[in-house]
């Protein structure tokens, strides 16, 4: 069997046939499920096929990673680091052809799908650096005995009780990981390289209108701590119920919710990343031409399907009619088609039902009173595009409190800073946000304690294209979840605080005294009467002894 378009031909060099398997399971590919189609939504025309796994594969999946998991938690992180560094050297060596197919499966454009792959790269060498810095902390214990009780045991060398507190790190086990069809291999990038170094075994849910992202053996096959279970879709509870340590979703708000709701049960941990709805400000003092091709990029960028995609975009009064005329020429030149065509810049929504939504969408804009300025209709093909749109509407509009997941900026004015502040604040969603100013104050107010309430806080740059190098996610109904960079490492481990005494005292915690008095007063009456026998003995007691009987004496 070949594949269905001579275009395709390039996924061989990825080790991907016209049939693949769907399960990674202790080193090998094997499925048992349903098989399933993955198409080209620039045409709807089918790729090839995937075989789906069965319950008794995730079975077996979950089983093999709970055995490997007892060796890789005790490996040595910089060991795990090697491993991670060859999978980002596997990922290097096949970069073009992996971003070609994130491009061809998913629809964004070829930059876009290659810049996605890069970043799974990025993060495996931020993770090989961080295997060496798993580090915890050394905290000065308080506990400390009275200097009189001190003195009493040894005149001359007066020592503080031997305690110190640490922090430490260990791995979860096993880490569950799913992710959405928008990123469909750079989310699993940024939590299984951490979880990785950090010593856990990974499971990994992808989507499944995504599903031959997942089969790559070049890369997976230098790892057998993975199981990847391609489409478990219907079997999501008992996904979730058998993960025992810790699941990472980036899904919908509502499918994040029942995730979070089941891991609860149960007492598991989540790290949630789900959507958002996203805000430039542009005040009167800003860089007109940065703001405009930042915007551009923002709202238009895969399709307005990012989960940092620009949705508002708030213009101070004085500036609203520029920018916006500027914005609307631009658009009307954005060139929409094939993703892997040179040049294009919008390529076509992820499925026929994105499409529908977004017409959808335009109805209940019109029926709130949102003006269509550019844009607003679907592109008859046989593709799944639309036009990008710009529409004039009111902050206080239902569908301005919603995400659609599409190409789609809904445009308003403010007069003042703390009013576009508030309109930012304004939604569910608390993910990204970014401001256009030259000015200090507004520049501090925005990301201070009264500005923006979201997890991505911005200046002078757009709200989508994190960086790997800090934390990301957001607050609300993102999700409250951090991925990749800065600390968000510890998400991945379990913290112990261990009080070590190394000594023979016991003082005991914010000075409490139980029972040491009486237990003192009698160790003190033993050492008196052995120095008293001994001076009536006509023999000298040490000098601990005399010291002894003086404290004794003093505190009766």
């Amino acid at each position: 069997m070949s594949f269905a378009k001579k275009e395709y031909e390039f996924l061989k060099e990825i080790d991907l046939s016209p049939k693949n398997q769907g399960c990674y399971v202790a080193g090998k590919w094997q499925a048992h499920g349903p098989l399933i189609s993955t198409v080209n939504p620039a045409n709807n025309q089918p790729i090839a096929e995937v075989v789906e796994g069965s319950m008794e594969d995730y079975e077996e999946g979950m089983k093999a990673c709970a055995e490997a998991s007892k060796m890789w938690m005790q490996m040595p992180a910089p060991k795990r680091g090697e491993i991670v560094r060859q999978i980002g050297d596997a990922l290097r060596a096949k970069l073009q052809h992996l971003g070609r197919l994130v491009s061809l499966e998913m629809g964004k454009i070829l930059a876009e799908g290659i810049g996605e792959v890069q970043e799974i790269i990025d993060m495996c060498d931020f993770a090989v650096g961080l295997s060496r810095q798993l580090n915890g902390s050394i905290i000065p214990s308080e506990r400390k005995s009275n200097l009189l009780e001190l003195f009493f045991y040894s005149r001359h060398s007066l020592r503080c009780p031997n305690h110190v507190m640490l922090e430490v790190w260990n791995p979860l086990g096993i880490v569950g990981v799913i992710t959405a069809f928008n990123f469909p291999c750079a989310v699993l990038g940024w939590n299984a390289c951490i979880a990785l170094v950090c010593g856990n075994c990974v499971v990994w849910k992808g989507a499944p209108t995504t599903p031959l992202v997942l089969p790559v053996e070049e890369v997976l096959g230098i790892a057998s701590f993975w199981f990847l279970c391609d489409a478990f879709w219907f079997y999501c509870d008992e996904l979730v119920i058998f993960i025992h340590s810790k699941l990472l979703i980036s899904l919908l708000p509502q499918v994040g919710l029942m995730v979070q709701q089941s891991v609860n049960q149960r007492f598991g941990k989540c790290l949630l990343e789900l959507s958002g709805n996203n805000a430039i400000i542009v005040m009167d003092d800003a860089d007109i031409k940065l703001a405009v091709r930042s915007i551009l990029f923002a709202a238009v960028g895969t399709a307005g399907q990012r989960c940092t995609t620009c949705r508002r975009l708030l213009l101070h009064e004085s500036i609203y009619s520029k920018i916006l005329s500027q914005l609307v020429d631009l658009y009307k030149q954005v060139k929409i088609g094939d993703p892997l065509e040179n040049g294009t810049l919008l390529g076509p929504l992820h499925t026929k039902t994105s499409k529908e939504n977004f017409l959808k969408g335009m109805g209940a804009i019109k029926a709130q009173g949102g003006k269509i300025l550019v844009g607003g209709s679907a592109i008859e093909s046989d593709g799944n595009f639309v036009q990008p749109t710009i529409v004039e509407i009111s902050p206080d509009a239902d569908v301005v409190k919603e995400e659609l997941f599409a190409p789609v900026l809904h445009v308003m004015k403010f007069k003042t800073l703390r009013e576009a502040i508030e309109i930012n604040n304004s939604v569910p969603q608390g993910l990204s946000s970014s401001i256009f100013t030259q000015k200090p104050e507004n520049i501090f107010t925005w990301i201070g304690p009264l500005g923006s309430d979201c997890g991505i806080v911005n200046v002078n740059i757009p709200t989508n294209g994190a960086e790997i190098g800090g934390a990301f996610g957001g607050e609300k109904a993102t999700g409250g979840g951090r991925e990749a960079g800065s600390d968000s490492w510890k998400q991945y481990m379990r913290r112990a605080t261990c009080t070590i005494n190394y000594g023979s005292e016991l003082p005991l915690a914010q000075g409490i005294n139980f029972g040491k008095h009486q237990f003192c007063n009698l160790l003190r009456r033993g050492r008196f009467v052995h120095s008293m026998a001994g001076t009536a003995q006509g023999k000298m007691g040490n000098e601990n002894d005399l010291c002894c009987i003086s404290l004794y004496s003093y505190e009766l």
